[in-house]
């Protein structure tokens, strides 16, 4: 800031600017300003006394039915006009501050504080005030959205009319109530907002019109004519010549000129032969950030620069190969050699020691120097030292080596990708030991070639916008299915953008689980054995009663009637298809189908499980409530891993009561599991709760790890709930264990609602 103040007060032209800048601002901005007041006076003046014929017109229309006490006819008046555009609200209060009539059926009948904002413009005094003002009845509401409304309210006087005969009101009474009137500003604020972006704009164009004449007008006729003399007496200064100085201006300025012109040719008459010494050597020995030397054929050092000087130290009359690099004879492939021959300019890059002893490295450019028959009698030497771009390549070098070989022998592969097109640029060495291509046959190629067909569209969008990818399949050069993790990350390559990709197969990872998950559902099969036993015994017992009746029936030849063989016969095919279903259950929770994200029904696949051991927790006399929302969204989960995961929590739940009602002392209570189903937020809540022996809290936090188990030996193989929490956890949500040793356990899960179930898009 201090610098800017510095160059106006030290420059004319900037003070006249800003002087005139300044000025013309605050006056154009001071205009605007009351302009922009005006306007929003005038709009306001007009928007109220609009409101305010409105109010009366309304009270003149309404008279009539007020005077015959037609309440319909005043509803329907007030009704209809309160449906025209921009009116709000129309009200009628009666003296006690109730509204009688209003547009707004549910404001009917209501009492509005009398000393709320509409009513104590009359009611700030007691008696209220009789005759107000215009703008005293006006005001201005903003409502929560920042949006304006403009109130007004009217009174309605007692007239001759209003207290003889039949009607009501007493003459003493001045005022018998008042019509309220609201309407909306939203187009005068759309007005006023116009006005005032037309104002300004008005105003900025205007000053940058202004600011522009002036600036034009100063630069054509001051700046330019200034900056040309300046020139030119520089150029004096200099030793030059100050003639044609191009000012076509008969003005002060115009003399000037010519008073400066006849000055500098005077001068430079009496400069021109010192000046052309000067520039001759300025020309070859001007500061610049090189070496500079002039040779003779001999290489013997005629002239050289500071530069030179300060970094060689040569002596008088030393040679050029022993200044730069100590020699007693002349470098092989000298360039200025060369030059002398060729009388051509040559380079070369050099190496060598300065005077301290640092090596240097320089790129050295030669150039013949004539005399006035053209003959070369030296050569110029210039030598840029590239020292540091040189230790700059070298570690570049060595850098691109080191990470080179760290790619190439990174055990995962990893891929360069084009990051518009996807197209292989690069691999490492892992990638044929994992997909079996060559790195030859691979480059060049579009890393969605990869995926299955299938999953190519899929993928290309979600590449460059997510940076992990789990168990995605990859196809290996022999038509082999992979299952890996991809990670992306976005880098540079060559000067063009691209995607690192790194993939680690988790195949052998995803079998073992997968065996892991079977061998607990075979385990969990063998617990399932003794219910389902219970559950096919049902079925089996009606059809064995309803063959051995038909049997008897024919032993005997005893008569059977049509309607009793075809009730029978429906029993008989119902308790068939029952115990098919059980059957047909089992073999379903049985088999090994890959893990498949879906929408998923969790109260159903909760009563699919409970189904399960309901006779068999009725043998043991545990009571079960079932309570699941019946607006329950769908959860994104795999259903028979879920199932899985639930029959889990049952077993244990049923083993934590048997142990607890097994000991010597009966205890307290009931034995009872409480099962659950709710909405939480984007989440679905399932929790498994029960009254057993509950769980110490010293083991709680290790029961999810893997072959850990509370039972006894041979009860339990530890699997359960570690292969239950990984499934909640491949299915993106969580479980937690709450227990209360000798009270029971509260496992709680909770799952991702479905996109379309929980207001997402799908």
């Amino acid at each position: 800031m201090r610098t800017l103040w510095n160059a106006i007060q030290g420059s004319l032209i900037s003070k006249l600017i800003v002087a005139a800048g300044a000025s013309l601002v605050v006056c154009v901005s001071a205009l605007s300003y009351l302009a922009i007041n005006h306007q929003e006076d005038v709009l306001m003046t007009y928007v109220v006394a609009e409101a305010d014929r409105l109010g009366n017109t309304i009270k003149l229309g309404t008279h009539y039915a007020m005077m015959l006490n037609a309440r319909e006819d005043l509803n329907q008046i007030i009704s209809n006009v309160g449906k025209q555009e921009d009116i709000e609200a129309i009200r009628i209060y009666n003296k006690e501050g109730q509204i009688k009539f209003s547009n707004i059926p549910k404001e009917v009948d209501s009492v509005t504080n009398i000393k709320s904002q509409a009513c104590y413009v009359c009611h700030r005094s007691d008696p209220p005030v009789a005759d107000v003002s215009l703008e005293e009845r006006t005001r201005i509401i903003k409502g929560p959205g920042g949006q304006r409304s403009l109130g007004i309210i009217s009174p309605i006087h007692n007239e001759p009319g209003c207290s003889e005969n039949c009607h009501f009101h007493p003459k003493d009474k001045k005022i018998l109530g008042a019509i309220d009137v609201v309407l909306s500003l939203k187009a005068t604020d759309r007005e006023i907002s116009s006005s005032k972006t037309r104002i300004i704009g008005f105003t900025v164009i205007g000053l940058l019109t202004l600011g522009l004449s002036i600036f034009l007008f100063m630069m054509r006729f001051v700046i330019r004519p200034i900056r040309k003399l300046i020139r030119g007496a520089k150029r004096i200064a200099e030793g030059g010549q100050c003639a044609g100085i191009d000012i076509p201006q008969r003005d002060e300025m115009g003399t000037l000129v010519t008073a400066i012109e006849r000055m500098g040719k005077s001068i430079s008459e009496k400069q021109i032969e010192l000046n052309r010494q000067r520039d001759e050597y300025q020309s070859l020995f001007s500061l610049v950030p090189c070496i500079i030397t002039v040779q003779d054929k001999n290489f013997r050092l005629l002239r050289y620069n500071q530069e030179f000087r300060e970094k060689f130290r040569p002596r008088p009359g030393d040679f050029c190969y022993h200044a730069y690099k100590g020699r007693s004879e002349k470098c092989p492939n000298c360039p200025v050699e060369l030059t002398f021959k060729t009388g051509k300019s040559h380079c070369s890059e050099e190496t060598g020691f300065d005077a301290d002893g640092t090596k240097r490295h320089w790129l050295v450019t030669t150039t013949p120097i004539t005399n006035s028959e053209g003959e070369i009698v030296s050569a110029m030497e210039m030598c840029l030292d590239i020292t540091s771009r040189k230790q700059l390549e070298e570690e570049l070098e060595k850098s691109e080596h080191k990470y080179q070989a760290i790619f190439r022998n990174i055990p995962n592969p990893v891929f360069v990708l084009d990051a518009e097109s996807l197209r292989i640029l690069d691999c490492n060495e892992s990638v044929p030991t994992v997909y079996g291509f060559e790195p030859f046959e691979i480059l060049g190629r579009s890393f969605l070639e990869l995926y299955p067909e299938e999953d190519h569209d899929r993928f290309a969008r979600r590449l460059a916008k997510t940076d992990l990818h789990d168990r995605v399949v990859h196809l290996t050069k022999d038509g082999r299915r992979l299952f890996v993790t991809v990670r992306v990350s976005p880098s540079e390559f060559s000067g063009q953008k691209v995607l690192l990709v790194t993939t680690s197969d988790i195949t052998k990872r995803l079998e073992t689980e997968q065996q892991l998950i079977q061998a607990s559902k075979m385990a969990t099969l063998g617990e399932m054995a003794t219910g389902m036993a219970h559950e096919l015994n049902q079925p089996l017992s009606v059809i064995k009663t309803a063959a051995s009746f038909i049997v008897r029936k024919i032993t005997r030849k005893e008569p059977l009637a049509p309607e009793v063989l075809s009730e029978m016969a429906r029993e008989i095919d119902a308790h068939v298809d029952r115990a098919s279903k059980i059957i047909n259950h089992l073999r379903e929770f049985g088999r090994k189908p890959e893990m498949k994200l879906e929408s998923v029904d969790a109260g159903a696949v909760l009563n699919r499980a409970l189904d399960i051991f309901s006779q068999q927790l009725k043998l043991r006399e545990i009571e079960v409530s079932l309570n699941v929302d019946p607006d329950l969204p769908l959860v994104l989960a795999d259903a028979g891993r879920l199932e899985q995961v639930f029959i889990n929590m049952l077993i244990n739940a049923r083993d934590a009561i048997e142990e607890k009602w097994a000991a010597a002392e009966k205890p307290a209570g009931v034995k009872r599991i409480v099962l659950s189903a709710s909405k939480s937020g984007p989440y679905v809540s399932i929790v498994i709760a029960d009254t057993g022996c509950g769980i110490p809290a010293g083991v709680l936090e290790k029961i999810f790890q893997p072959f850990f188990t509370t039972k006894k030996v041979g009860k339990g193989t530890g699997l359960g709930l570690s292969i239950s929490y990984g499934i909640i956890k491949d299915c993106g949500g969580d479980i937690r264990a709450y227990s209360t040793p000798g009270e029971g356990t509260r496992f709680v899960i909770t799952l991702p609602a479905a996109k379309n179930d929980a207001g997402g898009q799908p």
